[in-house]
C-alpha cells in the first residue's frame, strides 16, 4: 500500500498552495489504492525528530512506497508513472518527452512564479522592483507556452500526463492573478487540467482532510 505523507494541519493561509495536492492528484488520476499519513506543521511535526528521519529537507509531501521514502513531487510523479504505467507513454521516446515536461514545469516554468507567488502571499516582506522582474520573466514563458499548446490539448504527448499534472500544479500559482489572460492556449489548456474529475475529487480529499474551506482553495 502506498502512503502519502501530507499536511493534516497547516496554516489556513497556504489551505490549498501546499505541493501534496500535486501528489494526491496524481494518485487519483492512477486509480492507486493509498493512504495518507497526515503531519501537523504548525504543532511542530515537521521539524521533529520522527519526521526528520525520513525527510532530508523537512518537506512535505513524501510518498512511501514498500520501504521506499520519495521527496520532490517530480520525482515522486515519475516514480508512480513508471511503476503503475498509467499517465506515461509507454514507449522510450514517449517517456523522455512527459519527463523532459516534468523537467521544466517545475523549473523553467516554476522558476519566477513560485517567488512571485510568495511576494503575493506576504511571505517575502514588501516585493519592491523584484515584482515586476519576476511578472516579465513569466509572461515570456507563458508566451513560450502558448506557442507549444497551439493545436494540442497536453503539452507532451497527445494524452495527459505526469507532465501537464506537474505543469497546470505550477500555473494554478497565478490563479488569483490575470497574467494568463493574455494567453489564450495556456489558459484552456490549465482549465482543461482543472476540470478533470481526479482533480475535483482531490479539492473535496483535501479540503476534508485539513478542515480548510472548498470553496476557497479551488
Amino acid at each position: 500500500m502506498l502512503t502519502l505523507h501530507a499536511f493534516g494541519n497547516v496554516h489556513p493561509a497556504v489551505h490549498g498552495e501546499t505541493r501534496d495536492l500535486r501528489v494526491q492528484w496524481a494518485l487519483e488520476e492512477m486509480g492507486l489504492p493509498y493512504t495518507v499519513r497526515g503531519w501537523d506543521h504548525t504543532a511542530g511535526e515537521t521539524t521533529g525528530p520522527e519526521f526528520s528521519a525520513i525527510s532530508p529537507f523537512n518537506q512535505l509531501p513524501l510518498l512511501e512506497d514498500d520501504g521506499l521514502v520519495l521527496s520532490e513531487t517530480g520525482a515522486i510523479l515519475i516514480h508512480l508513472a513508471e511503476t503503475s504505467g498509467r499517465l506515461i507513454p509507454a514507449d522510450a521516446r514517449g517517456r523522455a518527452r512527459v519527463i523532459q515536461w516534468c523537467l521544466v514545469a517545475l523549473s523553467t516554468v516554476e522558476g519566477p512564479i513560485q517567488p512571485l507567488k510568495l511576494i503575493d502571499l506576504g511571505a517575502l516582506g514588501e516585493p519592491g522592483e523584484v515584482r515586476g522582474a519576476l511578472t516579465g520573466w513569466t509572461h515570456r514563458l507563458l508566451g513560450n507556452l502558448n506557442r507549444r499548446l497551439e493545436g494540442r490539448d497536453w503539452i507532451g504527448t497527445d494524452d495527459f500526463t505526469i507532465a501537464d499534472l506537474l505543469l497546470a500544479s505550477v500555473l494554478r500559482q497565478l490563479r488569483h492573478t490575470d497574467l494568463m489572460d493574455g494567453y489564450p492556449e495556456v489558459k484552456a489548456f490549465y482549465e482543461r487540467a482543472m476540470a478533470r474529475p481526479a482533480w475535483q475529487r482531490t479539492l473535496d480529499l483535501y479540503a476534508e482532510r485539513l478542515g480548510a474551506d472548498r470553496a476557497k482553495i479551488g
